[in-house]
């Protein structure tokens, strides 16, 4: 039987672990996987995107009609700054999203545009750029369960056909990074361990992170990656299934887990 209403509408929730910004530009599985992940996805009439690079004092959602490009990474070949992705922005969404949220005041931003945590996902699984695309930012003056609260938040959006992808990694030390194909012990051991948390939907152990051990220290010296998984998690109903479509753990000390919530 057809879905009909607001079943037939209601979007999934993604999770990138977006990792190395090369990843926009090589052909590798992870590029793959985004793609193929798009590919399967019903068409959004917007995407909102929950990047660790945009972090911030107070909340702010982008507003700006065509959002500008920004490379926020050095010493990279410089194909990968010529990379373009001119989707449109999402002025209306944005101010819907500003609605929505009634614990926060949530700033309206132009300056900002899309950083590469969101391009490096979307020009692998929106290659047309023709999806409006808007960014929500993160407060770093506030702690975990705030995020998460604040994701709970973005369920009506779900049913009013936006797409919202967080994009971070779950194990992300770039001091311990390895410019190669590798993984720490410790690094396995953390993604795994939020794996099992994930499946077991025990979201207060994942909010209340820094209680998992000495793996927690390594894999979040600081918080801007995990958090966006904070909000994909919030976005999960009770009995709603999990799919991974990424799970390696590279460079050492960088987990590319990704995950969809639903769909």
């Amino acid at each position: 039987m057809a879905k009909t209403g607001k079943a037939a509408l209601r979007m999934p929730v993604v999770f990138a672990g977006h990792g190395s910004p090369m990843n926009a530009i090589e052909d590798n599985a992870f590029s793959r996987a985004w793609s193929g992940l798009g590919a399967g996805l019903p068409r959004p009439k917007a995407i909102l995107c929950i990047s660790a690079h945009w972090q911030t004092t107070g909340t702010w959602v982008t507003t700006m009609p065509n959002p500008k490009m920004i490379y926020d990474f050095l010493g990279f070949p410089a194909e990968l700054y010529q990379v373009l992705y001119p989707a449109p922005g999402a002025p209306e969404w944005a101010q819907v999203t500003r609605k929505t949220i009634q614990s926060a005041r949530v700033g309206l931003d132009t300056e900002w545009g899309l950083d590469h945590g969101a391009w490096s996902v979307l020009c692998r699984m929106f290659p047309q750029a023709d999806v409006p695309v808007f960014q929500l930012s993160l407060d770093q003056t506030q702690p975990p369960f705030y995020h998460y609260a604040l994701g709970r938040e973005l369920a009506p959006l779900r049913d009013q056909g936006v797409l919202i992808v967080g994009s971070g990694n779950v194990v992300h030390n770039l001091g311990l990074t390895q410019w190669e194909d590798t993984a720490f012990d410790w690094a396995v051991e953390f993604d795994r361990t939020i794996k099992t948390l994930i499946e077991k939907h025990d979201h207060a152990a994942l909010i209340d992170y820094g209680s998992l051990g000495k793996t927690a220290e390594l894999a979040i010296p600081t918080n801007e990656h995990y958090l966006p998984l904070l909000y994909t998690l919030a976005l999960q109903d009770k009995d709603e299934p999990v799919r991974f479509f990424a799970e390696q753990v590279t460079l050492g000390s960088i987990s590319m887990r990704g995950m969809v919530v639903g769909g």
